[in-house]
């Protein structure tokens, strides 16, 4: 059963790895927000928050998820990427909250869409096996 288990881990490693530095990210991304929302427009705080929580989630793939240095190359696809979500993450938040949602719950919402693409784009863009891998 143990060997099974750990069989398992290994060889979802890399999505397990995801899910928690995007729950961490997601944590960040959420009380950099709400810090940010309190002296600023929420959506001047969603922007903010969103950049640095990018910076955070970069060095996390890097060096947790997909192991590989660090590199301008992958620095740059990272946020280019994640500045084309920023219209989603935006957009949805505006949307949400025309609708009558509460900042948090909007913020929360948003964030798990953004999740899933974030992946699908890192691990066979920005991180695809490149030789540059450190395992």
């Amino acid at each position: 059963m143990i060997d099974r288990i750990d069989a398992m881990l290994k060889k979802h490693r890399e999505t397990i790895a995801y899910i928690i530095c995007g729950a961490l990210t997601v944590a960040v991304n959420t009380a950099l927000y709400l810090g940010f929302a309190l002296i600023v427009h929420d959506m001047i705080a969603n922007t903010i928050a969103f950049f640095l929580a990018v910076l955070f989630a970069y060095f996390t793939n890097c060096m947790l998820v997909f192991k590989q240095r660090p590199s301008w190359l992958t620095l740059v696809r990272f946020f280019g990427m994640r500045i084309g979500t920023i219209l989603i993450d935006d957009g949805g938040m505006w949307l949400l909250l025309s609708l009558g949602c509460a900042g948090l719950v909007a913020k929360c919402i948003v964030n798990a869409v953004i999740i899933v693409i974030n992946y699908l784009v890192s691990k066979f863009y920005i991180f695809k096996n490149n030789g540059q891998r450190s395992e």
